[in-house]
């Protein structure tokens, strides 16, 4: 088995567990969020303007965290693992 294409395979694949892995707890934390509001909301009606501040703050401080993973996912594909340059030699001794 060729190596590089060994740290290609592994590194697409650990590539997409970040951004799946994100994508599902990014999910399930504004569920949790939004839910808790509706709760509260629920409780106490007339505080309604403040919760709705505070479930603003807390879905958009969450959603930031799949950007910097996609960034760091990205960062990790093309900088760390140098994917793009391995596939060009894969490529080229392949074609050889």
């Amino acid at each position: 088995m060729n190596p590089q294409a060994f740290i290609i395979g592994a590194t697409l694949i650990s590539f997409g567990i970040i951004i799946s892995g994100v994508a599902f707890g990014s999910a399930v934390g504004d569920g949790i969020v939004a839910s808790k509001a509706v709760e509260s909301i629920a409780r106490q009606p007339e505080a309604r303007s403040n919760i709705f501040t505070f479930l603003f703050l807390g879905v958009g401080v969450l959603e930031a965290v799949p950007f910097i993973a996609i960034a760091l996912a990205f960062y990790i594909l093309l900088v760390v693992a140098k994917v793009p340059a391995l596939i060009g030699s894969f490529v080229g001794a392949v074609a050889k």
